[in-house]
């Protein structure tokens, strides 16, 4: 999911307005797109890859599971994880997918809506990968629960869009990408209980649907709950 612009309040992150609405919208939306495209198998996240290969897996949460890619991975790498999106289609190929790779017993795909609705359990590692929209989302409100759904240690991973790639379907020119200190300020997270390990822009080059090839800028924010 992504895309946030300005002026105006931004898309995605609101609370004031009608979020019954909107989440009817954008779960129309994301279906279609999901259903428009073929049930491939999706790659895992760079910076995901990055962040959970040196931990010892555990339980993990992907907040918008969209193809699959991040939760697969996450599960191969023997980690008990919580795939949930708005999209029934992408739940559901989500799901099969794991069958058809004999890791079914590791992953459990969900449903929801976040603006209504959070998955129930502690996790060690919680991942937001792109997770924007352009529809009416308390996204802050989303990642603070996800904050608190954390165990003693564990890990928030939020890594949004810092650049539009040519081949983005927001090609807004207005676009305003916020950095990891403003969605960090945003969160408002207590310092006793949470602290920020990471939160820098990198680039990296990225491959599109079609094969091109583009440099694109990550906004990543690391944060950890206190051991206890």
């Amino acid at each position: 999911m992504d895309f946030t612009r300005r002026p105006g309040p931004t898309p995605g992150t609101g609370t004031g307005a009608d979020t019954g609405t909107a989440g009817a919208d954008a779960a129309l939306f994301w279906e279609r797109h999901y259903r428009a495209r073929p049930a491939a198998s999706a790659r895992v996240n760079p910076l995901l890859a990055e962040t959970a290969a040196p931990l010892h897996p555990g339980a993990a949460l992907d907040l918008g599971c969209g193809a699959g890619g991040d939760a697969i991975w996450l599960a191969e790498q023997g980690w008990q994880v919580t795939a949930v999106d708005i999209s029934t289609t992408a739940v559901d190929r989500v799901r099969d997918r794991a069958r058809d790779l004999g890791i079914a017993d590791r992953v459990t795909a969900e449903q929801h809506d976040l603006a209504a609705s959070f998955p129930a359990g502690r996790f060690d590692l919680i991942s937001a990968q792109y997770f924007q929209t352009p529809f009416a989302l308390p996204r802050s409100q989303v990642l603070r629960t996800a904050a608190a759904a954390l165990r003693p240690g564990g890990l928030l991973l939020i890594v949004d869009h810092g650049s539009t790639a040519p081949w983005s379907w927001n090609q807004d020119p207005d676009i305003h990408y916020p950095t990891p200190s403003e969605i960090a300020d945003e969160l408002a997270l207590d310092p006793a209980r949470w602290s920020v390990l990471r939160a820098d822009m990198p680039r990296r080059r990225a491959t599109g649907p079609a094969g091109e090839t583009a440099t694109v800028i990550d906004n990543v924010l690391l944060i950890r709950q206190a051991a206890g």
